[in-house]
């Protein structure tokens, strides 16, 4: 049974977030409009149109969640694989979800230093290129050292 959920979930997703039903559903509201002259613009009218959305809204909903649960489960285990293949990371964060939030946020702040350490390292590198550049125009090629 789940397996067979799974599979119509994944399908009704993708099926759902196509350009045809999107143009499906333009054409549903297009025609609903369309009607309304005929029916005056009844209050029945304007019901089926409510109803019609909001049930398929509501199902959809179950849909895209279970397609975006199985995903991001999918995306984790993939991450936690890479992380336990490197011999120099932490395999403690393998099970990062679990951690609260402070924890998260004192992690979140250690790696926010990291890139600001290896942005600085970066720029250094850049500044020292520029440098060999700039210097390396300035000298002729009759002053260069010969080695």
């Amino acid at each position: 049974m789940k397996e067979a959920f799974r599979r119509f979930a994944k399908g009704a997703a993708d099926a759902v977030g196509s350009p045809a039903a999107f143009l499906l559903g333009v054409l549903g509201v297009l025609v609903w409009l369309a009607t309304g002259p005929y029916f005056h613009y009844s209050d029945t009218w304007q019901l089926i149109v409510n109803s019609g959305t909001s049930v398929g809204a509501f199902l959809v909903v179950f849909l895209i969640q279970n397609t975006q649960s199985r995903e991001t489960k999918v995306m984790q285990l993939k991450l936690d694989e890479l992380i336990r293949a490197q011999k120099h990371a932490r395999t403690e964060l393998v099970q990062m979800e679990s951690l609260t939030d402070d924890e998260l946020e004192d992690l979140q702040k250690e790696f926010l230093k990291h890139r600001d350490e290896a942005i600085t390292s970066l720029e250094r590198i850049e500044q020292s290129r520029r440098r060999r550049i700039e210097h390396a125009t300035i000298i002729s090629p009759d002053e260069m050292p010969r080695i």
